[in-house]
Parts: C-alpha cells; sequence; structure tokens
C-alpha cells in the first residue's frame, strides 16, 4: 500500500525527533519549521521538502502534522489566506500533537471539517528520545473511522497509543496528567528542600518514600536532579509547564468548575519563569524553591 504523504510543522526538539522517526520509517515529508533552524536543516538533509507556507505544506500532503507550543501558535498556523485551512481538500487529516485547549481544538476542527477535511487531537507524553525512537505515548481523540485509518502511521510514531473518544478528549486528558505531574514536581521540589532546611539528607528522603506507596518514575525523574544534578531525565521546561497547568486552569473555568488545587503549582512555576528560569527543566523547580524557601 502506498504511503500517504506528511507534511509536518513545527520542529522543536520533539517534531524534530518524529520527523527522524517517520524519515526512519519511509515516509515522504514536506516540513516547515519556526525560528530555529537546526531540526529542519538536518530532516532536509536526509530528503524532507522545505514548504514557503502551511497552504502550500497542507496542498501537497494527505496528512498535515503540528506540533506546536501554544493554542495560539496552531491557531496562527491553520487560519488566513495562507493557512492549513486554506490548502486542505476532501479527505486530509490535520493532527494536532501539541498540547492545546480543548476549546480551541473544537473550534478548529469545525472549521477544518467545514473545508472537507478531518481533524483529531493527538497530545503526547513521554520525551524527544522517545519520540526518535518511535515510543511516544498519543492521547488521540476525534472520528473513531478516521483514527482507524491513521493509527498504523501513529503506530509507528508511538508504543502506547490510544483513541480517547470525541475530538478535544485527547487535550482535556493530556491537560489533567500534566496538572497532576506538575503538582507532584512542586510537591517533591519543596520535599527536598525542606529536607535540606532541616538537616535531613535528601537520600534519606528518598530511601524513605521511594520504598512505600508514593515510589514512581516521576519521583526518580526530579530525584535525578536532587541527588545526581542530572535535569534531562524529565526534559521539560519549567516555560512549557506553566503553560500547561494554565491551560489546565482555564479548562475547568471553562467547564465551570474552577479547580481548587492548581494555583500552587501554576503560581510556582509562573514564579520560577518571572525569576529567569522558564528555559530551565522542570526537576530544576528544586532551586527556585531553595531561594524561596531560604530562612528569613
Amino acid at each position: 500500500m502506498t504511503q500517504p504523504k506528511i507534511g509536518f510543522l513545527g520542529l522543536g526538539l520533539m517534531g524534530g525527533a518524529m520527523v527522524a522517526r517517520l524519515q526512519d520509517q519511509g515516509y515522504t515529508l514536506t516540513i516547515m519549521g519556526n525560528r530555529d533552524r537546526t531540526e529542519l536543516d538536518k530532516a532536509i538533509a536526509r530528503g524532507a521538502t522545505e514548504a514557503s507556507s502551511p497552504k502550500e505544506l497542507a496542498e501537497a500532503s494527505d496528512i498535515i502534522m503540528l506540533c506546536m507550543g501554544t493554542s495560539d501558535q496552531v491557531e496562527g498556523r491553520m487560519y488566513g489566506n495562507d493557512g492549513v485551512i486554506a490548502g486542505l481538500s476532501d479527505g486530509k487529516t490535520v493532527i494536532d500533537f501539541g498540547t492545546s485547549l480543548p476549546s480551541s481544538t473544537k473550534k478548529v476542527g469545525a472549521d477544518v471539517a467545514q473545508a472537507g477535511a478531518n481533524y483529531l487531537d493527538a497530545p503526547l507524553g513521554r520525551t524527544p528520545s522517545h519520540g526518535r525512537e518511535g515510543k511516544l505515548n498519543i492521547m488521540c481523540a476525534g472520528d473513531a473511522d478516521v483514527f482507524a485509518k491513521v493509527e498504523p502511521i501513529l503506530n509507528d510514531l508511538g508504543e502506547n497509543v490510544f483513541h480517547l473518544g470525541a475530538l478535544g478528549n485527547g487535550h482535556t486528558i493530556k491537560l489533567i496528567n500534566n496538572f497532576f505531574a506538575q503538582s507532584i514536581a512542586n510537591s517533591l521540589a519543596e520535599a527536598f528542600v525542606m529536607a535540606d532546611l532541616a538537616g535531613i539528607e535528601r537520600k534519606q528522603l528518598y530511601d524513605v518514600m521511594s520504598a512505600g506507596p508514593l515510589g514512581s518514575g516521576f519521583m526518580d525523574f526530579m530525584a535525578a536532579y536532587a541527588l545526581d544534578g542530572d535535569p534531562m531525565k524529565l526534559a521539560f521546561s519549567i516555560s512549557n509547564a506553566a503553560k500547561d497547568v494554565g491551560y489546565y486552569d482555564q479548562m475547568t473555568r471553562d467547564v465551570g468548575a474552577p479547580s481548587l488545587m492548581a494555583g500552587g503549582p501554576l503560581a510556582a512555576l509562573r514564579k520560577a519563569k518571572e525569576n529567569g528560569m522558564g528555559d530551565a527543566m522542570v526537576p530544576e523547580l528544586i532551586d527556585h524553591f531553595a531561594k524561596e524557601l531560604k530562612p528569613q
């Protein structure tokens, strides 16, 4: 069976890893990046074609994949005379791999349908290294028949591929997931710093907590920095974490039930970002809490 032609918008660390994986699998790609051409140029060197506009990319592709940082960036690529929607036609499919607001996803999906095409939200779990190896977690939502058609491609990118029902469900679950994760990250950051202030060795705290039901892979990501100084076991920036928890907070308001719990991690993440740590990795929140909790 002939492989579909893929257009890929957004070649940051994750997008670049996914494009490399798709190229390994033999797909023909048309691509567009952003300000940093590092991953873009790598893909071009391996045979990808660079488009001059999202419209041109959509016209050249059967499946258009987006890996953007925000809903505003997605909408910026989708709309306008040179946007993706302007280049769509019957039967094409757009997949948003980023983490977007469900309300934006549903709006864009309706406009894509008006163009005769299909829209799926498919946010990702795991890291760029998993993307390069085809071992992502993919939380896909939208029409079941459309999902079935693209599932073989998603299986080339992911180890665990879920279909989660109606359009927007993927982004909703991803935001809940990331809210929970960042609540843990901020709690662990404070816990390690409080151990320091109380004269407890971080390793002793970790040994006790990890031996019980609190033990988890996520705790190990944070401990890799707390104990060994390695922040890259969780290669996710504080800026992105603040965005995702902010989106979760907005989503709860959109459904009429403002979160009771999001305020703490959201305030801490935003404060760390204001203090110049936006590009730091989430485990480095430990340094932020150490400054904020310094005894007076």
